[in-house]
């Protein structure tokens, strides 16, 4: 009999959506599926990847767990995503899922047509693509333009650009779900959940099931088994870059700039993620996220800052032989002034 498709389930969703939550508890609840995990960092920072290593699940060991730091993976489809596939796929012990993360920067499109590939598309199948949606943000119009500033001015000026970068992405991955997540309901009520309903619906022509979430804590009986097969409708749901690569233009992520801040002990850790705050909001900071290293804590102190909005918790404990360290990423627009928010931040440790 010939071997029954390896499903496939691509997650996207923006810059802080909750997505390595969400598929950190898929690999605690898994219900005996071994899982393979494909990660796509935005450039070579691979702090999500540390994130699900340490979390301890039986179902994906650190040598199912699979990181591609080499750029967008939309854009490295050949050279990238492809080979590691193919690789997968020739282990003795194949899994019995694959769950793939992609970047807060990256199209699912490119990537989902890749799996009609002929060495892929006989051995693997998009279960479905699941779009993670940072409810509380959208409330806010966070996605009404490219950041908060400009959303400010264009009510005050009519000429300006009704289109973004940031409006277009998010629009993307909307196009490309088989299933959308809601995630963070908790931190918005019902008036709020509804105009987020609304502004999805209104964003997309397709009508993917949309499901309600808080701290990404879904079944894995509802994110695993959709059982699409999305690659054979990729078609339909084309993205603003290519329709403009049908038009001859090139796509990038120029836009949008990352580094890493590595900083020593962070004593006061309350004090250092206020200060971090009004460093995020005089700069326009889409995203900060890493560890921090506190003093005479056992364990290190997660953060994950969404513009004004940041998280933080002990997450596990430091390694035997772990360098102890704070390492944060930063993602911004391309005029950031990497010099002053690395200035800025380092101040803010105190």
């Amino acid at each position: 009999m010939l071997q029954q498709k390896i499903p496939a389930t691509v997650i996207t969703g923006f810059l802080g959506a909750g997505k390595t939550t969400m598929i950190r508890n898929l690999l605690q609840n898994a219900n005996g599926k071994r899982i393979a995990l494909i990660i796509n960092e935005f450039g070579d920072l691979g702090v999500d990847g540390d994130v699900l290593k340490g979390c301890g699940a039986e179902a994906c060991s650190e040598d199912d767990i699979i990181e591609l730091t080499n750029g967008c993976i939309c854009c490295t489809v050949a050279d990238d995503f492809i080979p590691t596939m193919s690789k997968l796929l020739e282990r003795e012990n194949r899994p019995d899922h694959i769950v793939i993360e992609t970047s807060g920067l990256a199209l699912p499109q490119p990537l989902v047509a890749a799996f009609n590939w002929p060495e892929i598309k006989t051995q693997v199948t998009v279960d479905g693509v699941i779009t993670v949606v940072d409810s509380a943000a959208v409330a806010a119009g966070r996605f009404a333009d490219d950041h908060d500033r400009v959303d400010a001015l264009r009510v005050e000026d009519d000429n300006l650009d009704h289109e973004s970068p940031l409006e277009e992405l998010f629009e993307d991955q909307l196009t490309a779900a088989d299933l959308i997540v809601l995630n963070k309901t908790d931190l918005i009520d019902a008036a709020g959940l509804k105009t987020v309903r609304d502004e999805v619906a209104s964003r997309i022509s397709r009508k993917p099931t949309m499901i309600e979430a808080k701290n990404g804590d879904v079944a894995a009986a509802v994110l695993l088994g959709l059982g699409v097969g999305t690659e054979d409708d990729i078609a339909n749901r084309k993205s603003h870059h290519e329709l403009e690569h049908e038009n001859g233009e090139e796509h990038d992520h120029d836009e949008f700039d990352s580094f890493v801040v590595e900083l020593g002990p962070v004593a006061d850790p309350a004090g250092f993620v206020e200060r971090l705050k009004g460093v995020i909001a005089e700069h326009d900071v889409l995203r900060v996220k890493g560890f921090a290293d506190v003093p005479g804590k056992p364990m290190r102190l997660l953060i994950q800052a969404v513009g004004s909005r940041i998280d933080q918790y002990f997450e596990r404990a430091w390694n035997a032989g772990e360098t102890r360290g704070t390492r944060l990423v930063v993602i911004g627009l391309h005029d950031m002034d990497e010099a002053a928010v690395r200035a800025a931040i380092a101040g803010a440790v105190g």
